[in-house]
């Protein structure tokens, strides 16, 4: 995630005393020098916090229509995107995981639905890897046409990570469940995750792609508009809650 940083500008006014001035204390000019040391760390604190959100990286997301290993063909809302393959390829699919996994540099995503209140609830959980941090960065309604219920996918860092504890990182609730806060380019979502919601990592695995499987590349365009792509992620969305 992008985030511009607030250029901070510190004005220094000095004072021209007429008359000379007294020698301080060692205990005062040591008491100024440890002010200006945690000041100094305060603002050190902010550049670091501001600069956990990950970069948005440039990727095609939808359904897959061809593989041939060495080019894909993925539908999206715009049309067809043509995507060249670049040596070595790495694929990756989801690994079972748990939310003890997620850390405050962790890139996430969470499909969620909304409530009739507008509490957004994790229906499942992406821990992606750090050379996917900014991968489809952002929160998008993913309704299909018709649809009366509003569901939503968030993919963003994580910020203020709980202590290890029972459900563990993110802001740990009484019901039990986990309350993770995603940070993207242009805002944030609270999101609810109760407990049992599927949680997954995204890891290096070997894939078989077939037609119709929901993918994303992570892209780069050539000088001459070409677009190619060295990282593929197969989705495999969680099973409806009323599928037994």
């Amino acid at each position: 995630m992008l985030i511009k940083e607030k250029e901070m500008k510190i004005s220094q006014t000095y004072r021209v005393d007429p008359a000379p001035q007294k020698p301080k204390s060692g205990l005062r000019v040591l008491m100024q020098r440890l002010g200006l040391t945690l000041f100094a760390f305060t603002l050190v604190a902010g550049a670091v916090e501001a600069q956990q959100a990950a970069p948005p990286i440039d990727g095609v997301i939808g359904k897959l229509q061809s593989f041939d290993g060495k080019s894909l063909d993925v539908m999206t809302p715009a049309g067809v995107v043509h995507v060249a393959v670049k040596e070595p390829l790495t694929t990756y699919k989801q690994i079972p995981s748990d939310l003890s996994h997620i850390t405050a540099s962790s890139y996430v995503g969470a499909a969620s639905t909304e409530r009739a209140d507008g509490k957004q609830v994790a229906k499942q959980v992406f821990i992606f890897p750090a050379e996917l941090s900014g991968a489809v960065e952002g929160s998008v309604l993913t309704d299909p046409p018709g649809a009366t219920t509003h569901s939503r996918m968030t993919n963003g860092s994580v910020s203020r990570p709980a202590s290890h504890s029972r459900m563990t990182n993110g802001t740990v609730q009484k019901s039990g469940g986990t309350t993770l806060v995603l940070n993207y380019q242009g805002g944030s979502q609270t999101i609810s995750v109760p407990p049992n919601v599927p949680v997954t990592e995204v890891a290096p695995q070997q894939v078989t792609f077939s037609p119709g499987d929901v993918v994303y590349a992570a892209t780069q365009k050539l000088p001459d508009g070409t677009l190619v792509t060295d990282k593929v992620f197969q989705f495999i969305p969680a099973a409806s809650s009323d599928t037994k």
